[in-house]
Parts: structure tokens; C-alpha cells; sequence
């Protein structure tokens, strides 16, 4: 399944391609790839056709276009949601090129610089989908999740809104803010500008569960899948099974700029890639996978210490640590 750094690789590709431009044809050639959309297939594409997209935005692993309907009522916000599952993908084309086989979703987009675009939306398994849904304000008043915007500085028609500032119902800037009802409970990631350090502490240190559980409680925490809560863990030297509420806030802070760590050199490298399922808009592989110091390098020694990596049933999946690093302490 991907996981923050892929997901954000996706949504840095779309962003340019999708900002500010009008969905001009929408076609569903598989109707079980809108299970989570409240409505029929006719819904779905009446109600994004003509709409002009803002901006691609994610928060941990969910994707979202928020976008301006065609009927131009200033008091809704709705959003196109993304959910790749365990082999979605939402990638670029030419409207001139043929369909990628397993194309379930078809977009075709009018940008206002880069003319006739295409998103496809390709699953192989369909446990993916998309959705049109409403959102809500964020309970702080910041950004709902990454976008252009936030990381490029304003690249989007409409500037975003100062943090803290409030915005009317029907104004146009009020789209950053707000978050679509079916992400709402997804607790910030660790890249986020808005992630609340001070709280994510409070809450972790008070658990009584192991440390690698609660990192991938996306109520929690949210974007840390097994592969990178391995890798966290490993440079943390911290044992997946160490009780939470045994953890000194000096080991804690610790953890967390591991996980950010690593984060980045994912994103830097592309994310991770095993099979042809983790691919950019462009279909290009990312190469992480070459980084791994503990994730599938199971009998194979410890970049650190020598040790052969042992791998664990953990939760339905598997667990990937050095016992001599790692240990787990009382």
C-alpha cells in the first residue's frame, strides 16, 4: 500500500497540471471504483463536470482536489477524494494516448497554460476509489493538509489564507481550510506546518501499547506505514514492542525526528518501490527501496552494528528490527 512519501510524490506531480483547471469529460468505466461516493454514477460526473479544480492537497495518505462547482454556489465546498488502497494510482496522460489497461476512471481537464490534460485513475485490484464529498473547517483554522500553496509558495489563483484568519462561507480562499468530511478524522502527519508536536507527545507517552502500533494509529499520527515505521525505529534504536508510556521525552523527540528523517529521504528519492504498483503520475518507480537499513533485509546484518535483522509477525504483517540495537528495554 503506499504510504506518505508516495502519496505526496503523486500529489507534487498533479499539482501544476491540475490547478486551476476545468473538468471538462467525465467517464467511470468501473462503477465499483466509486464505492465510496454517496451517490450514483450519473452523480458523480454531473456534479464534477464543469467544476474548476483548486489545488491538489493530501493529508498523511489521503488525496484530495477541492473545486469550485460549475453552478458556481459560493456556499459549498466540495472535493474530489483519492483513495488509492492497495494499488491505486492517479497519473497524467495525453489525451492523444491509450488507455492504460486497467484505467477505472477517466478525467479530462482544460488547464489554463498547459491546455488538454488527462487523469486517469488506475487500479488493478479496485480496492481504490474516488468520491465527491463535502468538507468541513478545520478545527484550527490552518491549512487542511499539504498543498502547492504550502510548500511552493502561492502557485494557486487565489493566495491562501493567513493562519488564523477567518473566511466567509462563500469565499473563494475558504477551500485551504477545510477538510473533506471523509478525511476529517485523520490526525495531522509529521510534515505538516500544522502538526502539533506538544500534543502528539502528550498523547503518545500516555498509551500503554507498543511504540509501533500507536505509529501507525492514524488517529494518532498519520502517513506512517510498516515500511517506515520500521525504518523510524531502526535509526531510533528503539524496539517495536516498547511500551509507549516507557519512553523518556528526550527518546520520544528522538523517534520523531527519526520518522522525519526519513520521511524526507523517501520523498527525495521517489518513495518506495517493490512492484509496478508504486509509481508517480508519470509511471516511474521510485528507488528507496535501495535505502532500507531494516524493512525485507531479514537475515542480512545491521548497517550499524553487524547483527542479523530479524523479522516478527506483528499485527497481520511483519515487523523488521536488529535485537542487538533494539532491544527492549523494561
Amino acid at each position: 500500500m503506499p504510504e506518505l512519501p508516495e502519496v505526496e510524490v503523486v500529489r507534487a506531480g498533479l499539482h501544476p497540471a491540475v490547478t486551476g483547471a476545468v473538468v471538462q469529460r467525465v467517464e467511470v468505466l468501473e462503477p465499483r471504483s466509486l464505492r465510496r461516493h454517496p451517490g450514483p454514477e450519473e452523480d458523480f460526473v454531473d456534479r464534477l463536470t464543469g467544476a474548476t479544480i483548486h489545488s491538489a492537497v493530501r493529508r498523511g495518505k489521503f488525496l484530495w482536489f477541492p473545486y469550485a462547482p460549475a453552478s458556481g454556489e459560493g456556499d459549498v465546498h466540495p472535493a474530489l477524494v483519492a483513495h488509492l488502497g492497495m494499488s491505486g494510482q492517479v497519473l497524467l496522460r495525453g489525451r492523444d494516448q491509450p488507455d492504460d489497461r486497467l484505467l477505472r476512471i477517466r478525467l479530462d481537464l482544460v488547464h489554463p497554460t498547459l491546455g488538454d490534460v488527462r487523469l486517469a485513475f488506475v487500479d488493478q485490484r479496485i480496492f481504490g476509489s474516488m468520491a465527491l464529498d463535502e468538507t468541513e473547517a478545520t478545527p484550527d483554522g490552518r491549512e487542511a493538509g499539504y498543498s502547492g500553496a504550502a510548500l511552493l509558495g502561492s502557485s494557486l489563483p487565489v493566495p491562501l489564507p493567513d493562519h488564523g484568519s477567518e473566511t466567509s462561507p462563500g469565499d473563494a480562499r475558504s477551500w485551504a481550510t477545510r477538510i473533506p468530511h471523509q478525511v476529517a478524522h485523520i490526525a495531522r502527519d509529521p510534515l505538516d506546518p500544522a502538526f502539533d508536536e506538544r500534543l502528539f507527545f502528550e498523547r503518545l507517552l500516555a498509551r500503554k501499547s507498543g511504540v509501533k502500533r500507536a505509529l501507525l494509529d492514524q488517529g494518532l499520527v498519520s502517513g506512517i506505514g510498516n515500511i517506515y515505521a520500521d525504518e523510524s525505529l531502526w535509526a531510533a534504536k528503539i524496539h517495536f514492542e516498547q511500551s509507549c508510556h516507557t519512553l523518556s521525552r528526550r527518546r520520544a523527540g528522538l523517534l520523531l525526528l527519526e520518522v522525519r528523517a526519513v520521511l524526507y529521504k523517501a520523498l527525495a528519492e521517489g518513495g518506495t518501490s517493490f512492484d509496478a504498483q508504486y509509481v508517480n503520475v508519470n509511471g516511474q518507480s521510485g528507488y528507496f527501496s535501495h535505502s532500507l537499513n531494516a524493512y525485507g533485509q531479514q537475515g542480512k546484518p545491521c548497517p550499524r552494528c553487524g547483527t542479523l535483522i530479524v523479522r516478527e509477525a506483528f499485527m497481520n504483517r511483519s515487523s523488521h528490527f536488529c535485537p542487538r540495537c533494539q532491544r527492549l528495554r523494561p
